[in-house]
């Protein structure tokens, strides 16, 4: 008897998958109610090392295998691996490394979670992102406003976002995130609703001059600085917005923070 499972695919995309998994057909007399639940596969997003060439696995059953597909930007095929885990309890981390045929970015990891019965599913991630440099728009203190002479830095950036959306639409639907970040001068409080104003007003920015793309933004105020400073330091480079391309929504460094559609 076969059991069709379904590929789960990032970022909400939802596609039945292409192949079948073979299990155990149950007796006449147990008939069809004694199938198990779905087998459900699961990726900690927040663990998948691409610098590290790991991701980290669970499956709902007792694991047998597990099998993944790394799949670049061209569609090459990079790395397939199976690695057996000898019937590892149900929630229990499973670590898969992959060694890639060459350096190219990777587009897409497929992962198949085999239990100890004989099924199997299967979920997919786009760890696809990129950020664009830009150069920093500069606000008047206090004020989320974007003067005229800063338009010009807008533009040059968008026409970026647009080079590189262009040549990776295939990748799946691409969202623009934009997280905003101060320094410490202010208090916390203060500087992280600065920065969530001065990010939206960027995202309604682009989206006002056409920008096709979902946009989403987060600001995170001081708690995330390129350079470390102590309390109430005036230091220009932890006063940026970062604009990043991805499939699925990046991590943010506070959890507490979300991100928020424009």
């Amino acid at each position: 008897m076969r059991h069709v499972p379904a590929l789960l695919l990032a970022a909400s995309l939802l596609v039945p998958a292409a192949a079948r998994g073979d299990g155990p057909a149950p007796s006449p007399a147990q008939g069809a109610q004694a199938r198990p639940p779905a087998l459900e596969v699961t990726i900690d997003r927040s663990k998948v090392d691409l610098k590290g060439r790991q991701i980290e696995v669970k499956l709902s059953r007792a694991a047998a295998k597990v099998r993944i597909k790394v799949v670049g930007q061209s569609g090459a095929v990079l790395a397939e691996e199976e690695k057996p885990f000898g019937g590892a309890a149900a929630g229990t981390p499973l670590a898969v490394t992959w060694t890639p045929s060459s350096d190219e970015t990777v587009a897409r990891i497929e992962v198949y979670g085999h239990d100890t019965q004989g099924y199997w599913a299967g979920i997919a991630i786009i760890p696809w992102n990129v950020s664009i440099p830009h150069e920093e728009v500069q606000f008047e203190t206090n004020s989320d406003v974007i003067r005229a002479p800063e338009v010009p830095k807008l533009e040059a950036s968008l026409q970026k976002i647009s080079e590189v959306v262009a040549k990776t639409s295939e990748l799946g639907k691409i969202t623009l995130f934009i997280v905003g970040h101060t320094d410490t001068v202010g208090s916390a409080e203060h500087n992280l609703t600065l920065s969530r104003r001065r990010a939206r007003s960027i995202a309604a920015w682009f989206k006002g001059r056409g920008l096709k793309l979902p946009v989403a933004y987060e600001g995170l105020g001081e708690s995330a600085p390129i350079v470390k400073t102590a309390d109430q330091v005036d230091e220009p480079r932890n006063r940026r917005v970062d604009y990043i391309l991805s499939i699925e929504p990046p991590k943010l460094q506070s959890g507490e923070a979300s991100w928020k559609a424009l």
